[in-house]
């Protein structure tokens, strides 16, 4: 479970994330959608731990992200897929983030062949296509086999087949059991898959829903994202 309480986040006198609170649940794709600028992935990078809140407090299965033991055993989160050396190999990279968390070395060649570059695993990652590293991406976040799955925008770069497969993955994953939340700015992509949906804007928790109830408050999924992001431009607009 992942759980965010009040979260707030400034840079400068520019508030990127603004008490944002909402929890994800196991067993179920949980979308994180909002328009490009709206604090998405600060707030992700809140989550792991790769940066501090100014206030509030964000915890995976109870516990902030920075006091896990062996936190991709736990915890495997995607946000930025080029987060490794372009002169390693993806399985030097797999396994180096392997050792780093006690995770059997022959995991690695696991979820190589899991996203489809065990043909490829000896090769230089930084001469993958954007597809491809999405791919390796992916692999490192499931390298522990966690529980809980965060991912930034999975879909880029993947061609049709790849979208299939990830947005099968992402099922199979809550099915599972596990918790899932991914991240998006296209609510179109997100609503093939997701059963739940919490939407920001500028920072603010807008809705947290089911995509039914989503749905339901407008002629289109579309539309209804449309108007609670635009209500969201005009409402900080006037605090700001």
């Amino acid at each position: 479970m992942i759980t965010a309480r009040g979260l707030t986040k400034r840079y400068g006198r520019t508030v990127a994330v603004r008490d944002l609170t909402f929890t994800v649940r196991p067993g179920v794709v949980t979308g994180f959608l909002g328009p490009n600028g709206a604090g998405k992935s600060t707030t992700m990078r809140m989550l792991i731990g790769l940066d501090r809140p100014d206030a509030g407090r964000a915890t995976v299965n109870g516990k902030p992200y920075r006091e896990l033991r062996l936190p991709l055993r736990e915890v495997g989160a995607m946000l930025e897929a080029r987060s490794f050396h372009p002169g390693r190999s993806a399985q030097a990279h797999l396994g180096a983030l392997a050792a780093s968390n006690a995770i059997p070395g022959r995991r690695v060649a696991e979820v190589l062949a899991l996203v489809g570059l065990e043909a490829v695993g000896r090769r230089r990652a930084g001469k993958f296509s954007l597809g491809m590293t999405q791919r390796l991406g992916i692999a490192a976040a499931l390298l522990g086999d966690p529980g809980i799955v965060i991912l930034d925008e999975p879909v880029n770069g993947l061609d049709p087949e790849g979208v299939r497969w990830i947005r099968n993955l992402m099922r199979s994953l809550a099915a599972e059991g596990r918790t899932v939340l991914v991240s998006s700015h296209l609510i179109s992509e997100v609503a093939q898959t997701a059963d739940e949906l919490i939407v920001i804007g500028q920072g603010r928790l807008l809705t947290h829903s089911t995509v039914a109830e989503l749905s339901a408050t407008a002629s289109s999924l579309e539309e209804a994202f449309f108007q609670l992001t635009d209500s969201a431009t005009d409402y900080t607009g006037r605090i700001s």
